[in-house]
């Protein structure tokens, strides 16, 4: 008995710590979806009908908010997101942040707290996330265009059970026929990042 029960504790412990995301609810079209972040999701570097939320709506029938403001940093973005859930009320909120402060080269923890912060502006109001990582950008990695995704959002969206967008901006900026400059997409990046973005959200539930 007693061995018996040191496997089921033993089985639900693996079962528990092995927990994945929960699968997403599916967004109807005509649905809001607030796309909130910097440079990247206001669509620097291409005509504003080539920005990823312009060309998100066109291709799932979502009603989205670009919500991106160039040159913003993580706590400029978490400090506006609080009024745009309460006026919007998405039915799912895509977060981008942090480009600007790994280029300003600001604390690693910072970001993750500011991160942190929005996603529990989400939670408290019963938003889903999906959450889009950003490369690591540095003056050698735009130089050499070797980007790869800072290791802060694996975490963040395992610590929050969130779905995670990865890669797909780090593939976008280490392409130079898909960059306007060294960090910003032009329109065919925009293009293939909202084809990566589609993909992910359906795997995550939230496109049927």
């Amino acid at each position: 008995m007693r061995a018996a029960a040191l496997l089921t504790g033993g089985a639900m412990l693996l079962s528990a710590c092995g927990k994945k995301t929960p699968k997403a609810a599916a967004v109807p079209a005509g649905a809001t979806v607030l796309a909130l972040g910097d440079s990247l999701t206001q669509g620097v570097g291409a005509n504003a009908d080539a920005s990823y939320p312009s060309l998100l709506a066109e291709r799932t029938g979502w009603k989205v908010v670009n919500a991106g403001v160039s040159g913003e940093i993580s706590k400029q973005i978490a400090d506006r997101l609080p009024e745009l859930l309460d006026e919007h009320r998405p039915s799912l909120a895509i977060l981008c942040a942090g480009g600007n402060d790994w280029l300003q080269r600001r604390s690693e923890q910072v970001v993750q707290g500011e991160i942190t912060r929005m996603l529990q502006q989400c939670k408290a109001r019963a938003t889903p996330v999906l959450l889009v990582a950003v490369p690591e950008l540095s003056l050698s990695a735009a130089l050499t265009g070797r980007m790869k995704d800072h290791s802060i959002y694996q975490t963040l969206a395992k610590d929050n059970r969130v779905a995670l967008l990865p890669d797909a901006w780090s593939e976008v900026l280490g392409n130079s026929a898909l960059r306007a400059d060294q960090v910003h997409a032009n329109a065919a990046g925009y293009a293939r990042f909202t084809e990566l973005l589609v993909a992910q959200a359906r795997a995550s539930g939230f496109l049927a």
